[in-house]
């Protein structure tokens, strides 16, 4: 018993030293830097938990009324809190791995001194080289399709406020802003943004409750949601991806000062967003009902006011930084792939991480279909990256008895059984698969080609209302 105890005791002092050089990398002397430590080098739990937060509750929260208009009130609340609590398994598990394979590689004395651990390198590290492609094909591909849906978002908002430009013209715009976002290492360096992003959400969030309210049930307002099982998939679709902003867990984790201590943040993170969502989609749906089917956005019913023009500029800087968070995983991709990955001058980074960025405005050009393009993402990529494969990679690492007795974290308090766990896992698995990936691929992909038949591809101005004809003639 004692070598084990040594050994036992050799891997925490390991692990305790690694995140000691990690943190002095990153954390340099905050009498030398003052404010510029305070705002800029962050690895705290709390740092952690507003960057769970923020980034799980951008744009979508503009697109969830949309939703609530496909699939009926009820429907909308009971899945939003039924993913939920999914994607904060799922980012438990993620959390549970990312600790596995960094004690693993830990104990053969590998450093992690300049290197951010990506979820497909822990998939790599859990269970070899095809699950890595699986990992980094899935992942990529969303994080890509996600910085997308960010652009789209802020040309949709911004013409709320100023529709003196087109969207396509604003999309321009805002993509040569969204690549400054370049010259942000890491996500140690997000913690006054993803501070500032909550607040904004949260401000968007409750005015447009209050707005709906205030503002009551327009005339004649129907309700005839669920209609048609198209939509309502879709709606549902949208709604999983909204709880499944955790592609990012694994950069998120290794910026904390102590990885360990993530295991339930995104589920206190996500009780936080259900104050957000909740009250705005229902009161949206209660006040305008089926006129949000044609209205992905919900600015474009709100009356235009001082306080929603706020909501939009407040949007506009958070999508800006939920950019970045969907960015910079792909950014480290990229500089591993060229070899610039160790790389410390920060302009010499941002330099190499351009290419990432013109693809992404490219496609916002392409495909501007705010609202039905979330739905797409969240049934054909989303749900594996972020549900399926995460349960099924738990499954596998842990299923010789010797792995689940040597794990590094133990099971939950509230779960403290492997058949449960893995009763859980499977019923994940297939219920994503089926319902999300199934019949939500199905429904997003019908609901995405009649948007392109309907306003064609690089569409200038997707949902602009029609514009009287000017002139004396």
């Amino acid at each position: 018993m004692l070598p084990q105890k040594q050994a036992e005791e050799a891997m925490v002092s390991s692990s305790n030293l690694t995140q000691h050089d990690d943190r002095d990398e990153e954390m340099p002397n905050e009498s030398g830097l003052g404010l510029k430590s305070l705002l800029w080098h962050g690895g705290s739990v709390y740092d952690a938990w507003f960057s769970c937060a923020s980034n799980q509750v951008a744009q979508v929260l503009l697109t969830l009324p949309y939703s609530f208009s496909q699939m009926g009130m009820l429907s909308g609340i009971l899945l939003q809190i039924f993913y939920g609590m999914m994607g904060s398994w799922t980012a438990y598990l993620i959390s549970i791995l990312y600790v596995e394979y960094r004690s693993r590689k830990e104990k053969e004395n590998v450093s992690f001194k300049n290197h951010v651990i990506q979820w497909f390198e822990v998939l790599d590290g859990l269970l070899g080289p095809y699950w890595k492609a699986v990992g980094l094909a899935f992942n990529c591909t969303f994080l890509l399709c996600g910085s997308v849906i960010q652009l789209i978002a802020c040309a949709s908002n911004i013409y709320y406020v100023d529709d003196h430009l087109d969207k396509r013209t604003w999309t321009y715009i805002f993509g040569a802003c969204c690549a400054t976002t370049v010259f942000i290492p890491s996500f140690h360096n997000y913690r006054i943004w993803s501070f500032l992003g909550l607040g904004m959400t949260t401000y968007t969030a409750w005015y447009i409750t209050v707005a709906a309210l205030a503002n009551g049930q327009v005339e004649g307002v129907i309700h005839s949601g669920p209609k048609k099982l198209v939509l309502y998939f879709t709606g549902a679709t949208n709604i999983l991806y909204t709880f499944g902003g955790h592609a990012v867990t694994v950069e998120i984790m290794h910026a904390m000062w102590k990885p360990q201590k993530f295991k339930f943040i995104y589920l206190i993170a996500t009780l936080y967003v259900f104050t957000l969502t909740l009250p705005s989609s229902a009161a949206m749906y209660w006040a305008y009902g089926d006129q949000l089917l044609t209205h992905a956005n919900a600015f474009a019913l709100l009356p235009r006011t001082a306080w929603r023009d706020a909501a939009v500029i407040l949007m506009l800087i958070h999508q800006f930084i939920t950019f970045g968070f969907a960015c910079t995983p792909l950014y480290f991709v990229w500089e591993k792939v060229i070899g610039m990955h160790d790389t410390k001058s920060i302009f010499l980074r941002a330099l190499v991480r351009l290419p990432v960025v013109i693809p992404i405005w490219f496609l916002a050009i392409i495909f501007p279909f705010f609202g039905p393009i979330n739905s797409a993402v969240g049934a054909l990529l989303v749900s594996f990256t972020v549900y399926i494969i995460p349960s099924l990679a738990h499954m596998l690492t842990f299923r010789s008895a010797s792995a689940r007795q040597n794990a590094a974290e133990k099971l939950p308090f509230f779960l403290p059984s492997w058949t449960a766990v893995y009763v859980v896992n499977t019923f994940i698995v297939i219920w994503v698969l089926v319902v999300g990936f199934g019949f939500g691929g199905w429904a997003s992909v019908t609901n995405f080609i009649r948007q392109v038949d309907t306003f064609g591809l690089f569409a200038k101005c997707y949902q602009c209302p029609v514009r009287a004809p000017t002139g004396g003639h």
